[in-house]
């Protein structure tokens, strides 16, 4: 967003030469538009490049990203080579180890099962014939994982959301598990007759920031800052901007059990 990278270049402007340390943010290459794009190795848009690039601004640090393959991020977050991670929840990263301290939660995220076509909603998973579900390469699908465990389900990995998505369109499998937000993006560039359709609600869950507890972060600055954006609507109002719909708005569908 122009307004973002303005209001950075004017507190770069007034910094000192020996300027604070950068925020370094942890970025998952598996994330997809309109979560973030990535070229050469590093975000140049979408929501959390917005939300990242906003949050230094008003800290007057200068924002260092750091792109890495999922299952390498809580890692970096561990030996300390990058500070703030986000869109993440507790959950998912089983025993943490490390000294960190969590944001408030900032966004909701919907997961779906998504088809090519109209589907008739199963009562449960097991109702699925045994069959390949497109994934997210280092995704965990609490909802499917025990279908994955007892190989009543295959998962077919890819490396971000959108190329899930493409194979499903292609034909390379009859399901997919897909996000709320990157099923819109993915649609809005479809003539009506290939966009994709969420079939089953499988989970839904409110994602974080955490941050490093260490002298060289200001980590209750960040957290203090995350609340003001959230509470002030700027979160919000970046989520529309990249997508045009509000944090809590849901397709219709149905809520499928395990």
């Amino acid at each position: 967003m122009r307004w973002v990278l303005s209001l950075l270049l004017l507190y770069v402007g007034h910094l000192p030469a020996n300027e604070l340390p950068p925020l370094r943010f942890a970025i998952a290459e598996s994330w997809a538009m309109p979560l973030v794009r990535i070229e050469n190795n590093q975000p140049v848009d979408g929501i959390m490049f917005d939300l990242m690039t906003a949050l230094a601004a008003r800290l007057q640090r200068r924002p260092e990203f750091h792109v890495l393959a999922r299952l390498r991020l809580q890692a970096a977050m561990e030996r300390g080579s990058v500070d703030i991670r986000c869109f993440v929840m507790p959950s998912w990263l089983g025993g943490q180890s490390g000294n960190f301290t969590w944001s408030l939660p900032l966004f909701e995220q919907r997961d779906w099962l998504v088809a090519r076509h109209p589907e008739t909603t199963p009562a449960t998973l097991s109702d699925l014939p045994s069959q390949t579900i497109g994934t997210v390469l280092g995704y965990r699908y609490a909802t499917l994982q025990s279908e994955f465990d007892n190989a009543h389900f295959a998962r077919d990995d890819a490396r971000n959301q959108q190329q899930v998505l493409q194979k499903l369109q292609a034909g390379r499998y009859h399901y997919a598990v897909s996000s709320q937000l990157s099923l819109d993006w993915f649609n809005r560039s479809q003539p009506p007759d290939r966009r994709l359709m969420p079939v089953a609600l499988l989970e839904e869950q409110a994602l974080s920031c955490y941050v490093r507890n260490d002298p060289e972060v200001p980590t209750q600055s960040i957290l203090r800052e995350l609340l003001v954006m959230k509470m002030s609507g700027e979160i919000e109002r970046i989520v529309q901007h990249h997508t045009g719909r509000h944090l809590g708005d849901l397709n219709t569908g149905n809520a499928i059990s395990q």
